[in-house]
């Protein structure tokens, strides 16, 4: 008896037991299905923004290669990569020594081109005109001797000029008399006898020479010595012509053409020296505009290189950034330039940076058949440290809806067989399925345009497909 009541009580205990462990999983089942149906929001109405949203890459504002004009040794860098610097500041600089020569050569040219127009403005010099009247007078006596000469050859020798050749021709004559008589009264040889034939030689050449002058004399001048001195005159003559012209030019002073030329003249060499002036400066690299220095491919001593550039400069000031996004056909409708933008980057997530729509490309571009237009976003000074090519999420701000109905995108679903959106609307105890049409979208939540009204309340559902989670 006492077995078999122990074992009575051993049952009561053990049954007990499981009822009371039935129920405790009852109620826990009860307690999950119930927070299953007990997370639920409310159509509320209110403002809502509408956005467009897209992705791009930090760019600064400038990206720029810069390059030597022409190619030169490198004497200077003065920058390294990282460097901040400010416009106007000198980045690197090649050898200017030759240059410099050539900057004082062009100058020295441009003065010279200088004192002649003002010597042809100021007149001909007091000295330049007796120059110019000596040159004269000295080609007018070579016209009268080359005329004299001429007219003397064409009229033949007068009677004096044939006595004087006679008496020439007497006179060595009785030169050449003496010399053979002296020379024969020496019987003997020796110095003296030599010394006599020699004069004798000199005396029978002389009279040979007064003899051939009277018989060329009494000849006349032929027709080429005509010629020639007919040729002497007139080239005297043009020396003269030519004198007197120099002199008229100098006394009349100059004329609107010379002036215009001597003007050109200064002008051209003004600008060979600007264009000197101009590759000297042009030999040092100035930075364009206040940037960071992003390369330095140049090194002192070389020569400038031709495969890339020297010295590469971005315009990196925090607010000079700006980032480049595709937007789709559909939403590039509803952008415009100004519209405010809120862009969130990724290596700082927590920081918010404002900007505004810059410029809209009026061109679309193709991805893969999608049709996109790039959108450029400036960017507002921040604190954070942005730095080109860093990824960024921006959210263009369209419009503000006011009075409309919401609600979170988390609680609508769609039907996987036909596309429809809906919610689980409460109705009391009870709990159905409404299907709702919806508008715009922003940070969670989504517009109600039909199927709800403020103060439905929608529960959230196990097993269902939502439509935006």
């Amino acid at each position: 008896m006492k077995r078999r009541a122990l074992y009575v009580v051993l049952s009561v205990i053990v049954i007990g037991t499981a009822i009371a462990l039935g129920v405790s999983i009852w109620r826990a089942r009860q307690a999950e299905q119930s927070k299953e149906v007990a997370r639920s929001a409310v159509v509320e109405r209110g403002a809502m923004l509408v956005a467009v949203s897209a992705s791009g890459s930090i760019e600064p504002k400038a990206r720029v290669n810069l390059t030597f004009e022409s190619p030169g040794r490198v004497a200077e860098v003065a920058v390294e990569v990282g460097d901040r610097v400010e416009a106007g500041d000198v980045l690197a600089r090649l050898d200017t020594r030759q240059l410099a020569l050539q900057v004082e050569q062009a100058r020295a040219a441009l003065a010279l081109a200088e004192s002649q127009l003002a010597q042809l403005r100021a007149g001909p010099r007091q000295e330049d005109v007796e120059r110019a009247e000596a040159n004269l007078r000295a080609a007018q006596a070579q016209v009268s001797a080359a005329a004299a000469t001429r007219d003397q050859l064409a009229d033949g020798p007068s009677a004096a000029q044939i006595a004087a050749a006679e008496a020439q021709v007497a006179a060595a004559m009785v030169q050449r008399e003496m010399a053979q008589d002296k020379y024969d009264a020496i019987e003997k040889g020796g110095t003296e006898r030599e010394n006599a034939n020699y004069e004798l030689y000199v005396a029978k050449e002389a009279e040979k020479a007064a003899q051939a002058a009277l018989d060329e004399l009494l000849a006349g001048a032929n027709a080429d010595e005509l010629r020639a001195a007919q040729a002497n005159v007139l080239a005297a003559t043009a020396q003269q012509d030519a004198a007197q012209a120099q002199l008229d030019l100098l006394l009349a002073g100059p004329t609107e053409q010379d002036l215009a030329d001597a003007e050109a003249q200064v002008e051209q060499a003004r600008v060979a020296l600007e264009l000197a002036e101009l590759s000297m400066e042009r030999a040092a690299l100035h930075a364009p505009f206040a940037g960071v220095v992003s390369a330095v491919n140049v090194t002192a001593g070389e020569m400038t290189p031709t495969a890339w550039p020297p010295i590469v400069l971005l315009d990196a000031i925090a607010s000079s950034f700006r980032i480049a996004v595709s937007v789709d056909e559909m939403d590039v409708a509803r952008l415009s330039e100004g519209q405010v933008v809120q862009v969130v980057l990724d290596a700082f997530p927590d920081a918010t940076i404002s900007g505004a729509v810059e410029s809209i490309a009026p061109i679309a571009t193709l991805d893969g058949g999608v049709v996109n237009y790039d959108v450029v976003i400036s960017l507002e000074p921040a604190d954070v440290p942005i730095r080109a090519d860093m990824t960024a999420n921006a959210t263009i701000l369209v419009e503000e809806l006011a009075d409309v109905l919401r609600l979170p995108t988390w609680i609508v679903r769609v039907d996987p067989d036909t596309g429809q959106t809906y919610v689980h609307r409460q109705v009391g105890d009870d709990v159905e399925r409404v299907d709702v049409t919806l508008g715009v979208r922003h940070e969670g939540i989504v517009q109600v345009l039909d199927g709800l009204a403020e103060g439905d309340r929608a529960v959230w559902v196990v097993e269902e497909n939502a439509l935006f989670d």
